[in-house]
C-alpha cells in the first residue's frame, strides 16, 4: 500500500472522475485537476469566488463548481480549457446544483425551492421545473439515465412528477400518502421508486415507473421513524435504518419485511467475530536512544501504532445515551451500505458511534463487528469487490474485507485527521480527506 504526499484542500471538495482518470479538488476559489495515477496536475481552473461544491459530468469531459453565495455556477471543460461557461441565477439566489445523466444539462435549485431550472449546455435553452420541495432529497435518476423524479409540495400536500430526461417532458404527476415527504430513491434497476416521509412518521411508499402505488410499509407509530435507506446493488432488498436502532429489510417481490437487525450494546452470539482496535507504543532499545533524538526516533518514540484483536464473546460495546430534549438527537441507524456484491451490508448505529457492524445478506445474520477506538466518520465500499474501508478522524484508514482486517498509519507529517474518504472506480485506489488536505492512497488488488 502506497501513499501519495498531502496536497491542500477545502470544503472537503475532492472527488474522482466517473472513469478514474482524473481527480478534481478545491483550494477555496481555484480548481486543481490531477491524473489519478501521476498526480501531476493537468489543468488549473480560477473561479469567481470561493467554490462550494463540485461534481463531474458522467462522461468525465465537463467540471460543475457552484458557488451558492453568489448565486453562480461555473462550468470547465477538460477537453477545452479555454471554453467555459457561466450561469448567474441572479436575484432568484441559488441552493443545489447537479448534472443530468447525460452530461450536457445542469439543473439549478433556486433559492426557497421555487423552482428548478434546466439549461442545456448544447442549445442554451432553459426548462423550469415548478414547486420542488425543500428536502433531503428531492431529485433521482434512474440508473439508467432515462427518468427523473422530482418530489414537488404544492397546496400543502406532497406530489412526486416522473420527467423523461431526454427532453424534460411530464410523465408522470401524481400525488404522495405523506405529511411531510422526506427524501426519494430509485432502485438500481429503475422499475421502483421509495419516497418516505418525516422521521416523526415511519412510512415508507413504493411506486412503479408509471406512479402506481405498489405497497406501504409501517413498522411502528407514535414514535421517531426512519433515519435511513440503501437499495441492494440487484434491486432485491430494500434496508431500511430507523431511530429505535434497527435496520428492517424488505424483499421487492412482496414488499414485507422478511428480518430485523437490532444493534445491542452487547454482543452475545459466538459465531459473530468482534475485531477490537488497541493501540501500542512501539518499543525502542535504550542503546538507540540518543539526546537530542533524532527527527526520526522521536516520532517513533511519541507515535502509537494500531492493531486489531479478537474479542472474547461477550463484548460490551461503548453506548451513548442521546440527549432526550435536543433536535436531531444522535441515535439509530445513520449510516446503511451495501457491498457491490450484495453479500454484505455495513451499519452504524449512531448511539454505538465507535462500531461498524457487517452483516452477512445471504444468511441474514450478524457477521462482524469492528470496534474502533474512535467514533466512525466514514465507511465506503470497494466498488469491485467486498472490501470495506472506514476512518475515524485519526491518520490511520482502516480496511475490512471477509479475509481480515487491517489498521495502516498514513506515513505523513503533522496533524491529518481523515474524515471522509472516497473509492476510485477501479479499486485500486481511494481518496484519504481531511479539513485541509488530502491524499491518495494506492492498494494492491489482492491486499486485505
Amino acid at each position: 500500500m502506497d501513499f501519495s504526499e498531502l496536497f491542500k484542500l477545502s470544503g472537503l471538495l475532492g472527488r474522482f472522475s466517473p472513469d478514474g482518470k482524473c481527480l478534481a479538488s478545491c483550494v477555496q476559489y481555484r480548481l486543481v485537476v490531477r491524473d489519478v495515477n501521476t498526480l501531476q496536475i493537468l489543468q488549473l481552473y480560477a473561479c469567481l469566488d470561493q467554490i462550494q461544491y463540485i461534481e463531474w459530468s458522467s462522461d468525465s469531459l465537463f467540471i460543475l463548481c457552484a458557488m451558492y453565495k453568489r448565486g453562480i455556477v461555473q462550468v470547465w471543460s477538460l477537453e477545452q480549457p479555454d471554453w467555459h461557461c457561466k450561469i448567474d441565477e441572479g436575484s432568484a439566489g441559488l441552493v443545489a446544483s447537479c448534472w443530468s445523466p447525460d452530461g450536457r444539462h445542469i439543473l439549478n435549485t433556486t433559492e426557497f425551492h421555487l423552482r428548478i431550472t434546466v439549461w442545456s449546455l448544447c442549445t442554451k435553452s432553459v426548462s423550469y421545473i415548478k414547486y420542488p420541495k425543500a428536502c433531503q432529497q428531492g431529485i433521482a435518476f434512474t440508473r439508467d439515465g432515462r427518468y427523473m423524479a422530482v418530489a414537488e409540495r404544492r397546496d400543502c400536500k406532497d406530489f412526486i412528477s416522473i420527467f423523461v430526461c431526454s427532453d424534460w417532458q411530464l410523465l408522470r404527476h401524481f400525488d404522495t400518502e405523506t405529511q411531510d415527504l422526506f427524501g426519494i430513491e430509485w432502485a438500481p434497476n429503475g422499475c421502483v421508486l421509495a419516497a418516505w416521509d418525516t422521521c416523526l412518521e415511519y412510512k415508507i411508499l413504493l411506486y412503479s415507473l408509471d406512479g402506481r402505488l405498489l405497497s406501504t410499509y409501517r413498522a411502528y407509530e407514535w414514535s421517531l421513524g426512519i433515519k435511513s435507506i440503501a437499495w441492494s446493488p440487484s434491486s432485491q432488498f430494500l434496508a431500511i435504518g430507523s431511530y429505535d436502532e434497527k435496520v428492517r429489510i424488505l424483499n421487492h417481490v412482496t414488499w414485507k419485511k422478511i428480518t430485523e437487525f437490532e444493534h445491542p450494546a452487547t454482543i452475545v452470539n459466538k459465531r459473530t467475530i468482534v475485531y477490537k482496535e488497541v493501540e501500542k507504543s512501539p518499543s525502542v532499545e535504550t542503546e538507540r536512544l540518543s539526546f537530542p533524538p533524532t527527527r526520526a526516533l522521536a516520532s517513533s518514540l511519541f507515535s502509537t501504532q494500531s492493531k486489531y484483536d479478537i474479542s472474547q464473546v461477550p463484548v460490551s460495546l461503548q453506548y451513548v445515551k442521546p440527549v432526550a430534549d435536543r433536535a436531531n438527537p444522535k441515535m439509530g441507524i445513520g449510516m446503511l451500505a451495501f457491498s457491490p456484491d450484495n453479500c454484505f451490508l455495513a451499519t452504524k448505529n449512531d448511539n454505538i458511534p465507535n462500531a461498524v457492524w457487517i452483516w452477512d445478506i445471504q444468511k441474514l445474520k450478524l457477521f462482524v463487528v469492528l470496534e474502533q477506538l474512535c467514533a466512525i466518520q466514514s465507511f465506503q465500499w470497494d466498488p469491485r469487490q467486498a472490501r470495506l474501508a472506514v476512518c475515524t478522524g485519526n491518520s490511520r484508514v482502516y480496511l475490512w474485507s471477509p479475509a481480515g482486517c487491517v489498521a495502516v498509519q498514513v506515513p505523513v507529517e503533522g496533524d491529518f485527521q481523515i474524515v471522509s474518504l472516497s473509492w476510485r472506480c477501479s479499486g485500486d485506489s481511494m481518496a484519504l480527506l481531511s479539513k485541509d488536505n488530502f491524499c491518495v492512497c494506492y492498494l494492491e488488488r489482492e491486499e486485505v
